[in-house]
């Protein structure tokens, strides 16, 4: 079977029978081949000041702290500021599907981008997404939680992923994950 990024169609398809969860769900949010994702109101503020430098070697812990967002209030990202946000949707993939979760260009236009590296969603992923959101302006940008801020989109895989994400061989450090969560890098082969 080839591997194939999923249409519209097939993402509102896949979703109503459950094989694909975004909670919640708006099936105004489904773009031609991706969905629509809202920011979520966890964040994760880095405090520099606590290291003299990361080491991978040695990886720091208690490097962030966690900013809770209430109803209607926003969060400011400063010029060069970098931060992990997360999503509204809690995200659930079957065995045989990944994602991939990328900016939207519209923001991207504005100099915010929502992630560096992590951008991969492995199949029998369970829990919202961690977003890596830096402002490349020289002025501050405010987000809003609720307000469209990235894009994922589907692709099918050429068989069912034989230890998926979550699987107890695997050591998955962010399953089931609610809010944004800092880096658990451990610098062995399984640091995802």
């Amino acid at each position: 079977m080839p591997t194939s990024v999923l249409s519209d169609g097939t993402i509102r398809r896949l979703v109503e029978e459950g094989a694909i969860k975004l909670d919640p769900w708006d099936p105004a949010m489904v773009q031609p081949a991706s969905v629509d994702l809202r920011l979520g109101s966890s964040f994760r503020v880095f405090h520099n000041f606590r290291v003299e430098s990361i080491d991978l070697a040695h990886p720091p812990t208690n490097l962030t702290e966690h900013v809770a967002v209430g109803d209607g209030e926003s969060f400011v990202i400063h010029p060069g500021e970098f931060v992990l946000g997360r999503t509204a949707e809690w995200v659930e993939l079957p065995d045989d599907l990944v994602a991939r979760i990328e900016g939207k260009s519209s923001l991207g236009r504005l100099g915010l981008i929502v992630h560096a590296t992590a951008g991969f969603v492995d199949p029998g992923w369970q829990g919202t997404l961690t977003l890596e959101i830096t402002n490349l302006t020289r002025v501050p940008i405010v987000l809003w939680p609720g307000k469209p801020i990235a894009q994922l989109s589907f692709m099918t895989l050429d068989a069912p992923a034989q230890r998926p994400y979550g699987h107890p061989e695997l050591g998955s450090h962010y399953h089931g994950q609610v809010d944004a969560t800092e880096s658990r890098y451990e610098g062995g082969p399984a640091a995802r």
